[in-house]
């Protein structure tokens, strides 16, 4: 097949290089890619198959260009721009080494800025490029990052997950990102949850298998009271985790949720998710729907039909799962039942709490006042602790002090009740988003709010003075304080907002 004489240019041969070259690469990482299995690198792709096919693309491209500037070039002087090919004799040295000095630098130049280039785009998924090349603006995420029960995982495991289509989606966000940060119009704090985060079934269940069965599951929950003592109260729990697919026995519990059995469906009306005035659940297995919706500020049917309905997934409840920033009563809970911050101090819980959950203008400013006013609280108030025991007053002040660091940013304006944990319902609404007992379908049933559909009480109170039971629905709950039984009446969250003590 013979081509158009115009394509005999030097621009038109360019092109014919830069797309063979590619092609090349195409098809030697292509074939080192499926080698190798492609498990470790699953961004591969984005070079194989979109970063050197615009490549070749752009030589291919060259090919008319070249061929147009020719016949405009022969229009104007009636001359080839290549009268003819330049003779290569291979029989000579000087042809011949020269010739292979051109192929051995050109694929030694190929490969190298093909591995070049897959070493850029795998920093691009390193956590010291997610969680430090924008320091200030993702200090927060990073520092809660290393302190999570997920400090192995990467980054992009989570925001991003396995594939190319993603990878180029958060590439494409983020030059949006780039652009805020540069002109700092980025919020403070960043909001949460994100909007095109991936779906949980794409990243939380590459690890996490939610029809797995579970058995319930103890959790030890150590309390200080607010008071000189610092008393200690107790409770342990047997969390109904649960779970399973339908076509095992007992699927139920909290998993329950996790539209393996049923699927539930909800309506928010703020951005945080936590206000939810229309739930749908559908039976899978009947195909039965029921509605519940809130008696108070109820939606009518024109907001529900204009509403957006979410799928509830694993991020509903799980919704600081890496980035977590702990509340003050929480935290210094930790850190006494640890023995980092000795629990005999009198007041610590108290004073420790009321200095955290304070407002500071800068993180050198409550560093200071947590500083001055643990050592003044000792001095005014306990002179002779003070005196007496101040290494262990210090050792207080530093953990204080180190939990700041770890859950406060002033600069971002992050801190424990910026980002509500729907994980429980201490010191966010969490579970009571929907378990509030006022949810109720048209038949007159009710989403429960009893304790018992999530977790039983097994021992609760003083340590040397703990009420045991072998009665399987467990005890009944028991607040340490001295408000009787006004807790039925109300939420947690009424309260406890996390730096209350």
């Amino acid at each position: 097949m013979k081509l158009p004489d115009s394509v005999n240019n030097w621009l038109s041969y360019a092109g014919v290089a830069i797309a063979a070259l590619a092609l090349s690469a195409i098809i030697f990482l292509f074939v080192v890619h499926s080698i190798s299995g492609g498990a470790e690198a699953p961004y591969a792709g984005l070079i194989i198959f979109m970063l050197l096919p615009a490549v070749l693309l752009g030589g291919v491209v060259l090919i008319p260009i070249g061929m147009y500037r020719e016949w405009r070039h022969r229009q104007r002087t009636g001359a080839r721009s290549i009268e003819q090919f330049p003779v290569v004799d291979l029989n000579k040295p000087q042809y011949r080494n020269a010739l292979i000095i051109f192929v051995v630098g050109s694929l030694g130049l190929l490969f190298g800025s093909s591995f070049v280039s897959y070493q850029a785009y795998e920093y691009t998924e390193s956590v010291a490029f997610c969680g430090t090349l924008c320091h200030s603006v993702m200090e927060p995420e990073h520092t809660a990052y290393r302190h999570s029960p997920h400090a192995r995982v990467r980054c992009v495991d989570c925001h991003v997950g396995p594939g190319a289509s993603f990878f180029v989606k958060s590439k494409i966000e983020g030059l949006y990102q780039v652009y805020a940060v540069l002109l700092n119009k980025y919020p403070r704090p960043i909001a949460a949850p994100i909007s095109s985060l991936r779906p949980a079934r794409e990243t939380c269940e590459q690890c996490h298998w939610p029809e797995h069965f579970f058995e319930a599951q103890e959790r030890r929950r150590i309390h200080f009271l607010p008071d000189e003592a610092n008393t200690r109260w107790e409770i342990r729990l047997l969390i109904k985790t649960g779970g399973g697919s339908p076509l095992l026995p007992q699927t139920g519990g909290i998993h329950w949720h996790m539209n393996i059995e049923n699927k539930v469906e909800y309506i928010a009306t703020d951005h945080a998710r936590q206000q939810i005035p229309w739930v749908r659940m559908t039976d899978r297995l009947t195909g039965t729907v029921t509605v519940f919706n809130a008696s108070e500020n109820a939606l009518s049917p024109d907001e529900v039909a204009q509403a957006t309905v979410r799928t509830m997934d694993c991020m509903d409840c799980h919704n600081r799962p890496t980035h977590i920033f702990q509340a003050p009563r929480t935290s210094v809970n930790f850190a006494m039942a640890a023995g980092l911050i000795d629990p005999t101090l009198p007041s610590i819980k108290k004073i420790a709490v009321e200095l955290l959950a304070a407002d500071y203008p800068s993180r050198d400013d409550a560093l200071a006042a947590i500083t001055n006013g643990l050592r003044q609280f000792y001095a005014e108030n306990h002179p002779e602790v003070a005196a007496r025991r101040a290494d262990t007053i210090a050792e207080a002040i530093q953990e204080v002090r180190g939990i700041y660091e770890r859950n406060f940013f002033p600069t971002m304006k992050v801190r424990w009740d910026a980002y509500p944990d729907n994980i429980g319902h201490s010191t966010s609404i969490g579970c009571f988003r929907c378990h509030d007992g006022l949810h109720t379908s048209a038949s007159g049933r009710t989403i429960s709010d009893a304790c018992t559909s999530c977790h039983t009480i097994t021992p609760q109170g003083p340590p040397d003075k703990l009420a045991y039971t072998s009665d399987p629905r467990g005890l009944e709950f028991e607040h340490p304080g001295e408000i009787g039984d006004a807790w039925t009446a109300m939420q947690c969250t009424d309260c406890h907002s996390g730096a209350l003590p």
